[in-house]
């Protein structure tokens, strides 16, 4: 090949290349997926659950179930940005008996549901059941992480403000220490105003 030949075949690659790579970095980025910002559930146990879900959002309070997770594994509960710093998690095993519980009372029923507004549970046919909070720190995603009650550390056991109470057996009572002190930013079924 000449040296002009040879000059005219390299200008034709460097044009090709200055249209083709531009090109090439446009489409990576235009099918790259946005950041995902959901509430997800992780099951860390060797059980089933079930799980139910509460928070207010613009229309006012709502608690939706069930998910049911598989052992050792995890699941959206609701997709895009977070609309509540404070969120609301009951859960149940399937497999081994026992819940995840707090001291919010919402609305929940045996079936799927979706359910608009926490008072009057019981005379609406609904059942009234006690949730425990999460405080996601106004962040924009977050991931509950449920685990066996054997898996918690003897010496620090988990305070319902900062992650699922250890299970207590179905129909159980408080956690152990007891109820929660008192605060005089939540109403009466223990949700944040």
């Amino acid at each position: 090949m000449t040296p002009l030949l040879f000059s005219l075949a390299r200008c034709r690659v460097l044009r090709l290349a200055a249209v083709l790579v531009p090109a090439l970095i446009v489409c990576a980025f235009a099918t790259a997926e946005p950041a995902r910002a959901d509430f997800r559930l992780c099951n860390n146990t060797g059980g089933r659950v079930g799980v139910a879900i509460g928070y207010k959002d613009a229309e006012g309070w709502i608690t939706e179930g069930w998910w049911n997770i598989s052992a050792r594994s995890c699941d959206t509960l609701l997709r895009g940005t977070l609309v509540a710093r404070y969120y609301y998690i009951y859960a149940i095993d399937y497999d081994r008996g026992g819940e995840w519980s707090g001291h919010a009372f919402m609305c929940s029923r045996e079936k799927e549901f979706t359910i608009r507004g926490t008072e009057n549970c019981l005379a609406r046919g609904y059942d009234r059941t006690g949730y425990f909070e999460v405080d996601t720190q106004e962040q924009r995603s977050w991931t509950v992480q449920l685990t066996d009650t054997a898996e918690q550390p003897v010496d620090r056991p988990l305070s319902p403000r900062s992650g699922p109470p250890p299970r207590t057996p179905l129909g159980g009572g408080p956690p152990p220490g007891g109820a929660p002190p008192a605060s005089p930013d939540l109403n009466k079924e223990g949700l944040r105003r």
